[in-house]
């Protein structure tokens, strides 16, 4: 609040007290309308300034790419892993073997595109 704004509100107590309990209606109605115009100018400002879109830098954009292929590549390197460890078991039959590695490739896929969704 700024000392002008201090100083209305002090003026608008001051003419209440002078002009009696028959004002207080219209000096507290004057002082609504003021504190509601400056929380209008708030609000807007605060519209403006995140409504505003800055563009990314380019270290920003490197960091984002190379996150993105960092997750990728461990992605492939721990599918790879796993679909070797299920099919290189004899314990299990090839149906067994198939749904596994489908299970694997479409939870890795389900996390990339979460990873994706929430950068």
């Amino acid at each position: 609040m700024t000392p002008d704004e201090r100083d209305e509100i002090a003026a608008s107590v001051a003419a209440r007290e002078e002009l009696g309990p028959d004002y207080d209606k219209a000096v507290a109605e004057g002082l609504v309308e003021r504190i509601g115009e400056e929380i209008d100018k708030r609000v807007d400002a605060r519209v403006r300034a995140a409504s505003k879109h800055t563009p990314e830098s380019p270290a920003v954009s490197y960091r984002r790419r190379a996150s993105g292929f960092g997750m990728l590549l461990i992605s492939l390197i721990f599918g790879t892993g796993a679909t070797s460890v299920v099919i290189g078991s004899d314990r299990t039959d090839s149906a067994a073997q198939a749904v596994m590695v489908l299970l694997i490739w479409a939870a890795i896929a389900a996390i990339n595109i979460v990873y994706a969704v929430r950068r």
